[in-house]
């Protein structure tokens, strides 16, 4: 194993990348050989797949005793699925939302982010409260499964043509269980790795595991979820761009939080300053998506660009704080500034477009 923490993170991140995208690739032709329908393969396979990296990394951390990085994994990678993926996603190509599926996902991640906040005011997550996330998790892909019978020829078409299986290649279950294996292995090593890197690169800058993990391990154990949105934009299936991201976030939330604060010994602690600031700018930030829950609605490119300008000035106020800088208290007043007239203009210009079109 490599002694230096930057190659150890790197490498880290490789190994969950590559992990991930076995995993998925192995349980989808699974799920499809099965019988399973693309579309619903795609809304729970794929979109949890893509948050096994986080799933490895918070289980990892929070059963080896470093809870506020799995705290931090969960938060940090939620503000970045919103804000930096989809606002990417957005500036390649305004992002059309036409699927019922995933505006009605918008309310159930401020639901579960909201929930988290509340479980975390006395100052931890405890396993009690872990367990009733998870199940949380255990009834919405009941409800992705029973609600997708009702989707419309046109979204199952797309989900078809992304998820569906080769008409020409023939089964391999042997090769695709493989690819599970093999992928979940990755996934375990990759997460030891990066969580030791960050670990030790908290030690050395002086800073908290939580910061760490709200920045670095977040947008490292996001990769694959930017990989499958970005692509799918590209593709032009921008229901699939958004799903990947909000069906995620309510992953991240439910399982990866509920799982870690099961398995750690006491629980996953809220630190104070995440119970003040970064859960509720989680919360905020999931209110922000507001736009998907109307039918039809576009994120065009200028709300992409206040997107990532928001994930920018988040960022910028978590280095500044965590190296104790000057402009540190002037950027955070900023923020918070920032994102109550960022969330009140996205709910009205979404009151604005609901009149319009009732």
């Amino acid at each position: 194993m490599p002694s230096d923490p930057l190659l150890l993170f790197v490498l880290g991140g490789a190994l969950l990348v590559g992990g991930a995208e076995l995993l998925v690739r192995g349980a989808s032709r699974l799920a499809i050989a099965a019988g399973i329908s693309p579309l619903v393969v795609g809304l729970t396979v794929v979109a949890f797949g893509t948050s096994s990296p986080e799933l490895a990394v918070t289980v990892g951390s929070a059963y080896a005793g470093q809870a506020e990085v799995a705290l931090g994994n969960v938060v940090g990678s939620n503000i970045f699925n919103v804000l930096f993926i989809l606002g990417v996603s957005a500036l390649i190509a305004p992002l059309v939302v036409a699927q019922q599926l995933v505006r009605l996902d918008v309310p159930i991640m401020i639901g579960a982010s909201v929930m988290a906040l509340l479980l975390g005011l006395d100052g931890r997550i405890g396993r009690l409260d872990g367990a009733v996330l998870f199940a949380g998790v255990v009834v919405y892909t009941v409800f992705l499964v029973r609600l997708s019978r009702r989707e419309t020829a046109a979204v199952e078409a797309e989900y078809d043509g992304a998820f569906g299986e080769d008409p020409q290649a023939r089964p391999r279950p042997l090769v695709d269980i493989a690819l599970l294996l093999v992928g979940l292995g990755l996934l375990v090593v990759g997460s030891q790795w990066l969580v030791e890197a960050a670990v030790a690169t908290a030690t050395t800058l002086g800073v908290s595991e939580l910061v760490i993990g709200l920045t670095i391990v977040a947008a490292g154990t996001s990769l694959p979820e930017v990989a499958t949105s970005v692509l799918a934009t590209i593709r032009g299936e921008r229901d699939i761009a958004v799903g990947n991201v909000v069906g995620s976030c309510i992953f991240n939330l439910l399982a990866v939080l509920g799982l870690g604060s099961v398995v750690s010994p006491d629980g996953v602690p809220v630190p104070q300053g995440a119970l003040t600031f970064d859960v509720p700018v989680m919360v905020a930030v999931a209110i922000a998506a507001l736009p998907i829950f109307f039918t039809g609605y576009v994120i065009a490119r200028w709300e992409a660009a206040v997107f990532l300008g928001y994930y920018v000035a988040y960022a910028s106020y978590l280095v500044l704080d965590a190296t104790d800088h000057a402009l540190a208290d002037q950027l955070g007043t900023a923020v918070v500034f920032f994102v109550l007239p960022l969330t009140a203009l996205t709910l009205a210009v979404a009151v604005v477009r609901a009149r319009r079109t009732a």
